[in-house]
């Protein structure tokens, strides 16, 4: 089946209307051979494996310039304020203007260093102009990692602070790798298994997507949306950014970023820009929802609401803040609720208020829910809830055409960003996701322009859902720049894709083993939540 992005309404109505109603048989014809990776230089050496795991999913490694000689390890400088700097005070980055590498250039030389200062330029994309993004400043050429880890050890030691990077990580496009990139592929005319979310026994927690597939029983899976891993942002593991499990929707979109939407196990999935209204109502009236099973007054990613701090538009890894808030919480969230200042009506599960508590915070009753207020908001919540009487919440997701959307129990939503192909196209969103940060582009640099590990997922022109991961942060796996996995998606022909959370997340598991490398010196990061490929019930 044919599926849209925003713009299109067509396949999300269809989401909202359908049901579980059985896939119908593409009437599309099959992708033709598969073509090379547009990665590195033409002409490198591709080889791709096939195994099937069960009817209609296959899993497919593809490695591309495995035969690629050694890149150079350099040392990468932290540029501070600096006297020339627009703001001296700055905190030390990657980035900064020519003035203030070159001043670095020239301390650091002069303290005995091979030191140089390179622009960094990066392409343009759908919605970003792209070209020079800034100066960085590095310190030698080396073969080996533990040769530039002994030159970051001398420059920390002259008072200069900065790492030990692989310049394959660079985004060079004449580098000839290696790559390593693994894909699942669900086809929805033989696949008689489940396409599921999880996250795992409950949202504020953290597992590994091992554990989560193990658990589950799961053929295969991939780590999945971006979530909170810092407490200062929120309660680890939930999900920043829309979350629909079981067509329950437990956490809210940041609003109008990309989602992953997976509909009848699987056998539709789209890629959809979202919104949301929530609201709770008791007593004849009804007050906004500010959010949906996340600690109130931090909204990680932000895109929330007007009265946000600094914006209620998208900004990516930042945390805004809002003192006054309403925010629902499920049984799903955890064993207790968020404690702190302010009121927190408690609901059975027929949605009775059983109490108003101050402060907030503790547990809820079997099958019970809660609404807290925080700041301005508390009063006003006190006055609507009354003990005994109901209190309803309602949330409402819609499309970027502003259509309702009305997830079933086998329709799943995964928050992503950026999108990368649309109707086939390149289509590279930054600016609209929030990941082009005014005086900030470092940011830029590292998230997007550099390589990294990364997963992404979206639905070729036969309806069937991709899974990919990249490894990266490695000599053996370079990983890929943000437009580089627009390009990846695209050659493996998808129509509409997006980026899920990457870096040390990027996890893939198949048959009970991680069969990915992922980055992280401890291994296997625990995630907010995964997607699962599930075998047929007997």
């Amino acid at each position: 089946m044919n599926s849209k992005v925003l713009g299109t309404a067509t396949v999300l109505a269809l989401i909202a209307l359908v049901g579980a109603s059985p896939a119908p048989a593409s009437s599309e014809p099959r992708p033709g051979p598969a073509r090379a990776l547009p990665l590195g230089a033409v002409g490198l050496t591709e080889t791709r494996s096939t195994r099937t795991l069960q009817p209609g999913v296959t899993l497919t490694r593809i490695v591309r310039g495995a035969d690629a000689p050694a890149l150079a390890w350099t040392v990468e400088v932290s540029i501070p304020g600096g006297a020339t700097s627009p703001d001296p005070d700055a905190p030390p980055t990657a980035l900064k203007d020519r003035a203030s590498a070159d001043e670095l250039t020239a301390d650091i030389a002069g303290d005995g260093f091979d030191a140089r200062a390179e622009q960094v330029t990066t392409p343009s994309v759908a919605d970003f102009a792209g070209g020079p993004l800034g100066w960085r400043v590095r310190v030698g050429r080396f073969d080996t990692q533990p040769a530039a880890a002994a030159e970051l050890t001398r420059l920390r030691q002259a008072g200069y602070a900065g790492s030990a990077v692989y310049t394959g990580w660079d985004g060079d496009p004449t580098d000839r790798g290696p790559w390593r990139i693994d894909v699942l592929t669900i086809d929805p005319d033989r696949f008689r298994g489940g396409l599921d979310a999880s996250y795992g026994p409950d949202l504020e927690n953290r597992e590994t997507t091992s554990e989560l597939a193990a658990a589950a029983g799961a053929t295969a899976g991939i780590n999945a949306g971006f979530f909170v891993l810092d407490p200062k942002a929120g309660a680890p593991g939930d999900p920043a950014g829309v979350g629909v499990y079981d067509g329950r929707v437990l956490s809210e979109p940041v609003n109008g970023r990309p989602g992953l939407v997976i509909h009848d196990n699987g056998r539709h999935s789209a890629v959809a820009r979202l919104t949301w209204e929530g609201r709770v109502v008791g007593r004849g009236v009804s007050q906004s929802l500010d959010g949906i099973d996340r600690v109130p007054g931090l909204i990680r990613n932000c895109g929330g609401t007007a009265d946000d701090t600094p914006t209620s538009l998208p900004l990516h890894d930042v945390t805004c803040s809002d003192a006054d808030e309403l925010v629902a919480f499920t049984p799903d969230y955890g064993r207790q609720t968020p404690v702190g200042e302010g009121v927190e009506a408690v609901l059975d599960s027929r949605g009775r208020v059983l109490e108003l508590r101050s402060p907030r915070g503790g547990p809820l009753p079997e099958g019970g829910s809660s609404v807290q207020a925080t700041g301005t908001r508390a009063a006003r919540l006190t006055a609507l809830a009354q003990v005994g009487r109901p209190l309803r919440v309602e949330k409402t997701l819609r499309d970027g055409d502003g259509r309702k959307v009305s997830p079933s129990r086998t329709t799943s939503i995964l928050n992503g960003g950026p999108e990368l192909v649309r109707d086939g196209r390149l289509h590279v969103t930054p600016a609209a996701d929030g990941m082009v940060q005014s005086g900030n582009p470092s940011f830029y640099y590292g998230w997007m322009h550099k390589r990294n590990p990364r997963t992404l997922a979206g639905v070729d022109a036969a309806g069937r859902t991709v899974l990919v991961t990249a490894d990266g942060r490695s000599t053996g796996a370079l990983g890929l720049s943000i437009p580089e996995s627009a390009a990846v998606a695209r050659a493996l022909g998808l129509r509409d894709a997006v980026n899920l959370d990457g870096g040390g997340s990027t996890t893939m598991v198949a048959d009970g083993v991680m069969i990915n490398d992922p980055s992280d010196a401890a291994g296997e990061r625990p995630v907010g939540d995964a997607l699962l490929i599930l075998p047929a019930r007997s």
